[in-house]
């Protein structure tokens, strides 16, 4: 929906609703002729383009009266109810590859401009599917909207989520394309669960124009993925496989998530999930509770659950089933901060529409910033899993380096490294984190 103070006009003071201090950004890539002036280092290229940008920005704010913010990495111009983020693709760093050159699951990246070309080919991709099937929209949400209800944000990307649902429409037999919301949102859920994702790629062809040796070669690709993986473990294979025109490696989206064992549980959600959903289909009645169970995820699955304060989400008004642990051991409480508000007071009001726009908050999400931080300090001993949509829960799971089975007998044995570990990242999430507990081992 538009945001009422993203216009370049002035700002309506006398809004019923209320009003998002966060706002995200919809990405726009410009592309500028090649040319022979542009400088050969790294950082003087991205200090070029920020200039650029800066110029282009000025501009839209002197000729259309266009607000803009800047920082040393964006710029973001507000229009028409939206926050637009300009992005300058520069073609020297297409095909470059940030970290070092081995397969490592943590060093390897792909260039940021690499990285917003294939966004821009998978967008231009999307945008004609969905024209030829305007029920691709409402399923692909769905969808999405599954995934991050059961904490597997940091697993399946967005764009994942949308090729899988484009084969649905792309290779449908033995039946039609999917004609409604339910009837796809099953075949997604079927898809995910009951793929042979061990040994097959699968291959998203859009255009429908794939030779047989371009299908030969993304087959040599999985198989030598699929090789390299077994000789070495910690080697980078996707075990995901999404091969499309424009990624015939599955470098894109899977290159690094969903792991085998992250794909495992992935499948057996959706396992359940379809079982569910089938079950309510053929029962042909309203059960309230069953429905909602489709997007309601167990929080018992995991080793530990942190609890963060409802009103300092960035878009509380997003969050589908508030969280509750009553019968875990809570073993950290925080109170909740006073200096971020998801939405603007009555007394912002009274600034003038410029000043009251200053305190709009670009691609601020203070959720996403804790679970860096959390990634950053402690990747080997716990693994998180949340929802990015709206959700007040995030997901922890023992890592390698914590790998120690608990005992299901014995719940109050929980170590003091995990105990320590956890009060951290309470530390770390002051004025977000409501509370910690940790889950009872459940009995094999």
């Amino acid at each position: 929906m538009p945001h009422p103070l993203a216009h370049e006009k002035g700002v309506d003071i006398k809004l019923r609703k209320p009003v998002s201090t966060c706002i995200n950004p919809v990405e726009v890539m410009i592309q500028l002729e090649g040319s022979g002036n542009w400088p050969m280092d790294e950082i003087a290229i991205e200090k070029t383009k920020t200039a650029f940008l800066l110029r282009i920005a000025g501009s839209l704010q002197n000729n259309w009266g266009m607000m803009f913010t800047a920082t040393e990495n964006d710029v973001d111009v507000l229009m028409s109810g939206y926050a637009f983020r300009l992005k300058i693709s520069h073609e020297r760093a297409l095909g470059s590859v940030t970290g070092k050159s081995n397969n490592s699951r943590q060093q390897w990246s792909l260039s940021a401009d690499r990285k917003l070309l294939l966004r821009h080919q998978h967008a231009s991709k999307i945008n004609a599917l969905r024209g030829r099937y305007p029920i691709y929209g409402p399923i692909v949400r769905l969808a999405k909207r599954w995934v991050s209800a059961h904490l597997f944000s940091t697993v399946l990307t967005e764009e994942a989520v949308e090729l899988l649902v484009s084969n649905l429409f792309l290779r449908p037999l033995p039946f039609e394309p999917p004609f409604s919301r339910i009837t796809g949102f099953l075949r997604f859920l079927r898809l995910l669960s009951e793929y042979d994702w061990a040994f097959s790629p699968l291959i998203v062809d859009f255009d429908g124009d794939f030779s047989t040796e371009e299908k030969n070669k993304i087959n040599e690709n999985f198989m030598r993925s699929r090789e390299e993986h077994e000789k070495d473990t910690q080697n980078l294979s996707p075990a995901m496989f999404l091969a499309t025109k424009y990624d015939i490696v599955s470098e894109a989206w899977t290159r690094s998530s969903p792991t085998t064992a992250e794909l495992r549980r992935l499948v057996a959600y959706s396992t359940s999930s379809a079982n569910l959903l089938t079950k309510l289909i053929l029962q042909d009645g309203y059960d309230s509770y069953g429905w909602k169970c489709l997007l309601r995820t167990p929080l018992s699955n995991y080793d530990a659950v942190v609890l963060l304060h409802r009103d300092k989400l960035p878009y509380p008004q997003h969050l589908l089933f508030p969280s509750e642990l009553e019968q875990e051991r809570c073993v950290v409480r925080g109170r909740a901060t006073k200096i971020f508000h998801p939405f603007f007071s009555p007394g912002d009001f009274k600034l003038n529409s410029r000043e009251l726009k200053s305190k709009l908050m670009v691609n601020f999400d203070p959720v996403r910033c804790f679970i860096a931080d959390i990634e950053r300090g402690f990747a080997n001993e716990v693994k998180v899993w949340y929802d990015a949509v709206g959700g007040d829960a995030l997901g922890l799971t023992l890592g390698k380096a914590s790998s120690k089975k608990r005992k299901a007998d014995d719940s109050t044995e929980e170590s003091k490294d995990l105990l320590n570990t956890l009060k951290t990242i309470g530390e770390v999430g002051k004025g977000l984190v409501r509370s910690i507990h940790v889950v009872k081992a459940r009995k094999t």
